[in-house]
């Protein structure tokens, strides 16, 4: 049992060291090799990267807020609230391997960005896509691990919901 443990936490700490590394390395290769505003076509014209830097929050909310309150609500509050995802996440037993998965994106991305705003001041957003009717902020992997590790935990919660709902009607249908 405690072998299992100690194997849970060490593939739960890879994933969140993975994740983090990934956005870091990408960061990292952005600042060194693109210059502020330039526009590089990936493919065509639908995905695009564009260096800038993001003192705010998602789409620069936030970035006009006085300096303290801006420590406050977009690097301190988020710090608590991921040590409390990650507290949860290694103690709770019972959550599904989506589950799993989808908090460690979550924190793993909430730190690669909480990081750079502590070293650099900012967080260096690079990746913008056009679906020709929509255009998306400038974003960087973070945020992409933030959304996906979301969208798997709403999906767990839908699929739990649905089983539910099916058990359900089946014990009534039994009755």
């Amino acid at each position: 049992m405690k072998v299992k443990k100690i194997l849970r936490t060490l593939i739960i700490l890879t994933m969140l060291t993975f994740n983090f590394g990934c956005d870091q390395i990408s960061k990292s290769i952005v600042r060194q090799r693109i210059d502020y505003n330039e526009k590089i076509n990936l493919i065509m014209d639908y995905l695009i990267l564009t260096k800038v830097e993001n003192t705010g929050a998602f789409l620069s909310i936030g970035h006009s807020l006085p300096q303290p309150l801006r420590m406050l609500l977009l690097t301190i509050l988020p710090i608590i609230v991921l040590c409390i995802a990650l507290f949860y996440l290694l103690i709770k037993r019972s959550l599904s391997n989506l589950t799993i998965l989808g908090i460690c994106f979550v924190v793993g991305g909430g730190f690669g960005n909480i990081y750079d705003r502590l070293v650099y001041g900012s967080v260096t957003d690079f990746l913008q896509m056009n679906f020709v009717i929509v255009q998306t902020g400038i974003f960087n992997m973070a945020d992409v691990s933030i959304m996906a590790g979301m969208f798997m935990i709403l999906l767990e919660a839908y699929l739990k919901q649905t089983k539910f709902n099916y058990e359900t009607v089946d014990k009534i249908s039994e009755a």
